[in-house]
């Protein structure tokens, strides 16, 4: 069963390598890794073409100009063959079980949609905050108030639920994803052993809290249209989870 991995690259080129060389380790070895240059300036097209030519599992395209996160991403979903679709950004990476733990879990409980728990590390991958421990499951409801999927670790089984794509907006398009998927799905499901390492970097927009509040309101108003009353209550719970996943 063939898992398409989606990575839009955006002048990642000190990352980048790292990012490939973990999909290169993984245990599991029937994926196609789709990347999508957004029209970076820093050499990240040219390395991850370098990687293309050693391994026909990689394919790399440029964008015509720069369009962002969510039309790169969707761009590599268009693209992609297999039956699962997973994710990883440039920055980060995976350990070498992630795959096939994540596919042993949705095929022995017959599951559409699953992700994992994860390291917090810092740009040079010392550690940074704890462990991020996600939850067994989780439901629609519950990830508008506070969200533990990171695109880092989520899977989706496409032929369950269809090849779905990111909304077009500035930010949060993953949290929308996890939103349209839920609608279609009971619950996603967490593995709790932590199979991957996130970066946190200083410009991240999770790390700044003014910012990434003002997205979630818009994503509850703009894109979901829940009503202002529950999109205040959904808020408060955001605001509080927020600051428990991110304290030390």
């Amino acid at each position: 069963m063939l898992v398409s991995i989606i990575m839009p690259v955006y002048n990642s080129f000190r990352y980048l390598a790292e990012s490939i060389q973990s999909v290169l380790g993984q245990s599991y070895k029937n994926w196609q890794l789709i990347i999508v240059d957004d029209c970076s300036t820093d050499g990240s097209c040219e390395l991850a073409l370098e990687y293309a030519k050693n391994d026909s599992r990689i394919k790399v395209y440029k964008l015509d100009k720069n369009s962002g996160p969510a039309v790169a991403r969707n761009f590599a979903i268009e693209k992609a063959n297999g039956r699962f679709i997973s994710f990883l950004d440039s920055d980060d990476l995976w350990k070498p079980e992630f795959l096939i733990t994540s596919l042993d879990l949705m095929l022995e409980k017959n599951i559409e949609f699953c992700f994992a728990s994860y390291h917090r590390c810092d740009e040079n991958l010392n550690p940074l905050l704890s462990d991020f421990i996600v939850p067994e499951k989780v439901s629609y409801k519950d990830i508008l108030k506070t969200n533990p999927i990171s695109c880092l670790t989520a899977v989706y089984d496409t032929s369950r639920i269809g090849k779905l794509l990111m909304p077009n907006i500035i930010k949060r398009q993953d949290y929308g994803l996890w939103l349209k998927i839920l609608k279609q799905t009971v619950f996603a499901y967490g593995i709790k052993k932590p199979l991957a390492i996130y970066r946190i970097r200083k410009q991240s927009v999770s790390r700044n809290k003014v910012k990434a509040s003002i997205y979630q309101w818009r994503t509850y108003r703009d894109v979901e249209h829940i009503s202002l009353v529950k999109s205040i209550y959904y808020f408060i719970h955001y605001a509080y989870y927020g600051f428990i996943k991110y304290r030390k």
